[in-house]
């Protein structure tokens, strides 16, 4: 059997890997990939690395995360208990390597919400678009402390059930 290497080093503000077990009450909510959007209109469209500057997809990555978060939180960041992935995928031009740089823009928008969690494992990954033309989509997954479930069949059960077009 082979031996596995040595656990790589982030390569920006990220862990490589999380575990954490659930407990009676948790529950496990992963979000849709949210974009650059305010009040349902996306704030800005483009390549980043020809349409936007690095600081650019930066604050594109912050807001995307800022839904994400509230995708997941359902109006309550004190129910988040652990952040446990975060995806963010990159529309940029060919030859833009600087992934994990854009998506440090998520990351500490985590560190500002809710800086007494520890951080997720997190992947940059770079597409050739995105839906809208945003230029960043992230996605998070975290464990939750349970809320009951919505009595209505809008809900379909699920306490973080928000049935939109807006980011699919």
């Amino acid at each position: 059997m082979s031996e596995l290497p040595a656990t790589p080093r982030p390569q920006g503000a990220y862990v490589p890997a999380v575990a954490e077990p659930l407990r009676a009450g948790d529950v496990l909510v992963t979000s849709a990939g949210m974009t650059p959007r305010q009040d349902g209109r996306l704030t800005v469209t483009g390549l980043v690395g020809r349409d936007l500057t690095l600081a650019g997809a930066r604050e594109a990555a912050a807001l995307a995360a800022r839904n994400a978060a509230a995708a997941v939180a359902d109006g309550d960041l004190g129910r988040v208990r652990r952040w446990m992935r975060m995806t963010v995928y990159i529309a940029c031009a060919d030859g833009f390597t600087d992934l994990s740089a854009v998506a440090d823009g998520a990351s500490a928008v985590l560190d500002e919400l809710t800086p007494g969690l520890a951080r997720p494992a997190r992947g940059a990954i770079g597409v050739r678009a995105l839906p809208g033309g945003a230029p960043v989509e992230v996605e998070l997954t975290a464990v939750a402390r349970a809320v009951p479930a919505p009595t209505t069949a809008a809900g379909r059960g699920s306490p973080a059930a928000h049935p939109s077009a807006e980011d699919e």
